[in-house]
């Protein structure tokens, strides 16, 4: 009796696995979304007990592969040594790519050097925290106190404090303040 039974499991089992409903593998995606999801979030570097970085955005999205997107903008302050402010960077949209160690900001830039009363607005920014420099190959209008300057491509100190136009576009003093 338990010999028939085994042999009759054994002719009807192949059956129940024929049954599955089979499946294109290139119907299959892996799942490249965020992984994880914060708000209001507050970021601080420091080096020696002083505070030289500071970054605030209302939203992260971080990603399998350690990238981070800031899709409500994101702010980012640059302290002196000293622990004074130096530097303001704001953009609408923000993206942190962790393989290069790189920032990069667009939509509305602007950077804002405090103690020399400098400022720039382009549509994008690239900020390399290991190397503590800031560049971009878009078109940049800087107001560097009364005079104000124009041109493509721009690489500067992380701090804004000392800058260079790759390709200067005009020059106009100001009679007034501002961008």
């Amino acid at each position: 009796m338990k010999s028939r039974f085994l042999y009759v499991l054994l002719l009807v089992l192949p059956f129940f696995g024929a049954c599955r409903e089979s499946v294109d593998p290139s119907e299959l995606k892996v799942y490249d979304g965020p992984i994880n999801s914060a708000t209001n979030i507050f970021m601080v570097h420091s080096d020696s007990a002083v505070v030289r970085t500071e970054i605030r955005a209302a939203k992260q999205l971080e990603f399998q592969n350690g990238n981070q997107e800031f899709p409500e903008g994101i702010d980012i302050k640059f302290y002196t040594v000293d622990g004074e402010l130096e530097t303001t960077m704001v953009a609408d949209r923000g993206y942190f790519m962790k393989n290069e160690n790189l920032y990069r900001g667009e939509g509305n830039v602007q950077i804002k050097n405090l103690i020399k009363d400098q400022s720039l607005k382009s549509e994008e920014i690239f900020w390399n925290q290991a190397q503590k420099k800031i560049y971009t190959e878009k078109f940049v209008t800087i107001q560097d106190k009364g005079t104000l300057f124009s041109g493509t491509g721009l690489e500067s100190d992380d701090s804004f404090s000392d800058y260079k136009l790759k390709s200067p576009k005009g020059q106009t003093e100001l009679p007034g303040e501002g961008i």
